[in-house]
């Protein structure tokens, strides 16, 4: 049987500041194809990897290794396995390029430049999410991929080097792969999910706005119907075909239809506005936001009538509409959505948190509210969700489509 250790690098993890994010996403997929993991090991940044990789490389055929690849001086993974796999360390010429490109020149000057060494007769993992780029070789029967620390780096690069490249070394021929995007859905409830249709083989890759889903099977038909079942239980927007985003989605509808947006936020405070402005090219579409915390801000700014905040209270329906109502006319936008609910911990106004009301406004539409009331953990979710939420109710009511109805159908949020 094929072994595999794994190695992560980071004193953050070792003091239990941040928890282990690798472990289970490496050894889930290697057990997957076959792999036995003999070993998890976490280690700080000082230098220790250098003994570990040599008791690791007697009795393993594949060595993982994520963290310390970066600029400064505890990053030593890359002297160090040079050092234990018999080679030295040269700089890459497409590396260093890359480098400038990303940084400019004269950042790249000094310590930077560490992150374009690779050591001899190594193949490079090139990193469209960092500066860092991954690597890989072989020497005496082991093979060691070296990867960046960060999930968001690490995950895309796993996947798409590492796991071809040891289903090649095992002759492991690879079932057709489709890949899906879910959003709002916890991820181990897709998990629990897809585990009603066992003859397709599924993956997941969390990220912080949506999670990436992975379907492998010859059966394409087979896919189709899993897909379609998902979608029809989860409700319309929640699984899309590709790697995509809700904000990706939105973003393009509204450039398409060369239409204008503004946005009025209470919980959310204000990550939708950032979400939306953080695409080059934003100021083609989006006018303004007005993060609304007070009530007072609400009646004085956005135009909610007193009466309604007094009636209904701030986190309702008819409070969400307003706000989507005001924010348009005070932007003069094509269209406007709003957020007002509860992040918690505390409840408001005998709402629990993850109670959340959106508002939606249009030139000629008549507007719309919707509620969703999440499964909360923590602030920060009922955040992401909330401002994901809003840009697939948006995008929908963009379309015409009925979003209080759309807003019953979506289930497990």
């Amino acid at each position: 049987m094929t072994k595999a250790a794994l190695i992560v690098i980071g004193t953050e993890l070792t003091r239990g500041i941040i928890a282990d994010k690798h472990g289970r996403l490496v050894s889930k997929e290697m057990t997957g194809i076959g792999v036995h993991m003999s070993e998890i090991v976490a280690i700080p940044d000082d230098g220790s990897i250098t003994a570990v990789l040599k008791a690791l490389k007697k009795d393993n055929d594949i060595i993982i290794v994520t963290g310390g690849l970066g600029p400064t001086q505890d990053d030593m993974t890359r002297q160090s396995i040079a050092d234990v796999f018999n080679s030295e360390l040269i700089e890459d010429e497409e590396c260093y390029q890359e480098l400038v490109r990303r940084v400019g020149k004269e950042r790249v000057l000094g310590a930077n430049e560490k992150q374009a060494f690779i050591p001899k007769g190594f193949t490079v993992m090139k990193n469209p999410n960092g500066t860092a780029p991954g690597f890989y070789g072989e020497e005496g029967g082991t093979f060691v991929f070296a990867l960046p620390g960060p999930p968001r780096e690490m995950e895309p690069m796993f996947y798409s080097s590492v796991l071809p490249k040891v289903k090649e070394l095992l002759d492991i021929k690879d079932k057709a792969r489709y890949e899906y995007t879910s959003f709002i859905t916890a991820e181990a409830r897709l998990e629990e999910l897809t585990e009603k249709y066992p003859a397709i083989e599924w993956g997941t890759r969390f990220q912080d706005y949506k999670i990436s889903l992975y379907a492998e099977s010859d059966d394409k038909d087979e896919v189709n119907r899993a897909i379609s079942s998902l979608q029809g239980e989860l409700g319309p927007y929640r699984i899309v075909e590709g790697d995509v985003s809700a904000l990706g989605l939105l973003t393009d509808k509204l450039k398409g239809d060369h239409l204008t947006i503004s946005v009025a936020e209470s919980c959310s405070g204000g990550v939708l506005a950032s979400l939306l402005t953080s695409m080059p090219g934003s100021s083609e579409y989006f006018l303004g936001s007005v993060t609304s915390y007070s009530p007072d801000v609400k009646v004085n700014v956005l135009g909610v009538s007193r009466e309604t905040v007094k009636r209904s209270g701030v986190v309702s329906k008819e409070c969400a509409r307003e706000m989507a109502e005001g924010v348009r006319k005070l932007m003069d936008s094509d269209v406007a959505c709003s957020i007002t609910g509860v992040a918690g911990p505390d409840p408001s106004e005998g709402k629990g948190p993850g109670y959340v009301c959106f508002g939606f406004s249009g030139k000629g539409k008549e507007a719309k509210a919707v509620t969703l009331n999440y499964t909360t953990w923590g602030r920060d979710s009922v955040r992401r969700r909330s401002s994901v939420s809003a840009m697939l109710f948006l995008l929908a009511y963009i379309n015409g489509m009925d979003v209080e109805k759309m807003s019953r159908e979506w289930s497990n949020i």
